[in-house]
């Protein structure tokens, strides 16, 4: 062995010996760090404008999240059909923009029909079942109190999902004579989903025999159209406006269907393009002539009105299910004896502004003192600080820093404003005003409707302390509650706030309380309108009538707010929902804030923090009140004489 080589193996050696002490070491720096101990897991601190942590969770909350997970897979399945039933799966169902016309995320209307292709809905009826018996499986005795009332909300959403697949079913079966020819076009879609090799030149003479079809439907139609008596007409109308947008479901999956295929497949794009065109402007026609010539919903009528009443027992199904143990006639009572408080109120308003008893003179003076074109948003930012600043000086809720500087601002569009003549709410607030482009009638109308009085009255609504600051705790605390999400709540809560501060004389002048009381009655004449209509009661032009000439809106405004209310983006009791879970949530805060039980900020947080639930689970759970397996909705919260 030379000399160099020596020296090689020397150093190879001694740097072998040097690294041998610290290899223990190393390995064990490679080691997972051992988990904190629970007590020192609790002292961790989040970041300071967030709010403290959320370190609880109920034991069913992994079922719920499994159960949200697998219907997000159905949904995708079955996804040209639009959405299914009413699980808000993006958040609660709350979404960006709530409050004075805010949507409905999650909430599907039942105008459309796909849905409830037999198929899907025997899918959805066994799986609503499955879960069930899974629920049913476990130990309820065992469970803590988060524990039963999710078991309970669990139980009652699927009971409620499946009434509403036979809801659905039983809407399908009246529509249904009018589209023949659902299966031809659904046949085709699911082929394509088992990826079923397919005869381009007979699907060809398949959609060659569905343009026939298509034109036998609208001549039956038009035929037994002719025959109708004056109330089945008006339930034709009805109808023909579900089946209508069903059509307009099935072009959607056609088309789908078509687009898979066109251009991959140059021998199905030869032989199918020109019959698919032929279709797609079939149900283009047949469903515009189902719209407007059958139901009367003419595209270029922005006052044309309809709906679809859904009848007494129902109502009285999504009472139950939303856990308000009163019937639809009771509700209205309550909400015509609110309506007799406002007016009293509006009275002695009416006199200090010197109109004696003729408030709605004093609405009209109200209704004049808006601010100039360009200036409602700086208004809007001059509000929203003044009604954060007072909650905070009056210590009723906790503002987490984030939550007073994340919200967002935007200004509504003209074609919005027809269905949203407010301005709408959560963590961005969207300004209705006029623009540019309206006529000198709407833009008169608008200002009116959004002046100075009314929207400060409504501004802490869909902000600080309402919808924004509720939306934001929703996604901190026990937010796997989301699919139990009930306008009850995230609609009550911020009218809740308009009955609080009006108590605690927020309003600085006989003005201001005038705008807090148009509002208080709007909320009282949506009951009665959208309960009444329901009911067979009252006509949607009724409806408009009742809010001009009682409430005082102006007309477009009224025509919009009902528009908005039937057109089947909203479930039937959303509108009620507003005063009803107001009315909840005093009657709680009075039970336990006004007996000295609680302070006003520790009900308001707490409140927050369990979600947007049915506001009766709520009060067991401030009251830990004991729930048995079989617990029934009996909080009379309103007495009603």
């Amino acid at each position: 062995m030379n000399t160099t080589v020596k020296r090689f193996c020397m150093i190879v050696l001694l740097f072998f010996f040097a690294l041998v002490p610290w290899a223990p070491i190393a390995a064990q720096s490679k080691k997972a760090p051992a988990a904190l101990p629970a007590a020192q897991m609790m002292k961790l601190q989040p970041a300071p404008e967030s709010g403290e942590l959320e370190l609880t969770q109920s034991e069913i909350a992994p079922l719920i999240e499994r159960y949200v997970a697998d219907r997000i897979s159905l949904q995708r399945l079955f996804s040209e059909g639009g959405g299914f039933g009413r699980l808000g799966l993006g958040g609660g169902g709350f979404g960006g923009a709530r409050g004075e016309g805010g949507g409905a995320p999650g909430v599907s209307s039942r105008f459309s029909l796909i849905d409830s292709w037999p198929e899907r809905r025997e899918r959805m009826r066994r799986f609503y079942s499955d879960w069930l018996k899974r629920l049913d499986s476990l130990v309820f005795d065992a469970l803590s109190q988060d524990g039963r009332i999710d078991c309970l909300l669990f139980r009652n959403l699927l009971n409620h999902e499946l009434g509403d697949v036979e809801l659905r079913a039983k809407d399908w079966d009246e529509a249904a004579p009018m589209c023949p020819f659902a299966a031809t076009i659904m046949g085709l879609d699911d082929s394509r989903r088992r990826l079923d090799p397919i005869d381009a030149a007979k699907v060809a003479s398949t959609l060659t025999a569905l343009v026939k079809d298509i034109e036998k439907a609208r001549q039956a139609v038009e035929s037994g159209s002719k025959g109708d008596a004056k109330a089945d007409a008006t339930r034709r109308k009805t109808v023909a406006a579900r089946a209508g947008a069903t059509v307009n479901s099935l072009r959607t999956v056609l088309r789908n269907w078509f687009n898979f295929y066109n251009g991959y497949d140059p021998v199905f794009t030869w032989w199918v393009g020109e019959p698919y065109k032929a279709a797609d402007k079939s149900l283009q026609g047949y469903a515009s002539y189902l719209t407007e010539r059958i139901a009367g919903m003419k595209p270029d009528d922005p006052e044309a009105l309809i709906g679809n009443p859904i009848g007494r027992q129902a109502l009285l199904n999504d009472l139950a299910y939303e856990m308000i143990p009163y019937t639809p006639e009771e509700l209205v009572r309550l909400a015509n004896r609110e309506f007799a408080w406002c007016e009293q109120e509006m009275k002695k308003a009416s006199r200090e502004m010197g109109f004696g008893d003729d408030w709605k003179k004093a609405l009209e003076k109200v209704k004049t003192l808006h601010v100039e074109p360009g200036r409602q948003p700086q208004l809007i930012r001059e509000l929203a600080l003044e009604a954060e600043d007072y909650v905070k000086k009056h210590d009723l809720v906790t503002v987490p820093e984030l939550a007073s500087r994340a919200w967002r601002m935007e200004m509504m569009s003209p074609e919005r404003q027809l269905v949203n003549p407010f301005f709408t709410g959560g963590e961005t607030i969207t300004v209705s005003f006029p623009t540019s482009t309206m006529t000198q009638e709407q833009k008169e109308m608008s200002m009116r409707g959004n002046n100075i009085h009314f929207s400060r009255a409504t501004v802490f609504h869909e902000l600080i302390p309402g919808h924004n600051l509720q939306g934001f705790m929703a996604a901190r605390y026990r937010a796997y509650r989301a699919p139990f999400s009930t306008a009850f709540l995230t609609e009550g809560w911020a009218l809740y706030w308009e009955m609080l501060l009006w108590d605690m004389n927020f309003a600085r002048s006989p003005e201001d309380r005038v705008g807090m009381l148009f509002w208080r009655m709007h909320r009282c004449a949506r009951i009665i309108f959208s309960l009444s209509f329901h009911l067979g009661t009252m006509t949607p032009q009724q409806a408009v009538d009742f809010l001009v000439d009682r409430v005082g809106h102006e007309r477009d405004n009224a025509a919009a707010e009902v528009r908005r209310s039937f057109n089947g983006s909203y479930p039937p009791l959303y509108q009620a929902a507003y005063m009803l879970g107001g009315l909840q949530l005093r009657a709680l805060r009075r039970e336990l804030v006004d007996s000295g039980k609680m302070t006003n900020r520790a009900f308001h947080d707490a409140v927050l923090k369990e979600n947007r639930v049915p506001i009766e689970m709520i009060r067991a759970s401030l009251t830990g009140q004991k729930l048995p397996r079989d617990f029934r909705s009996n909080w009379r919260f309103y007495d009603i004489q």
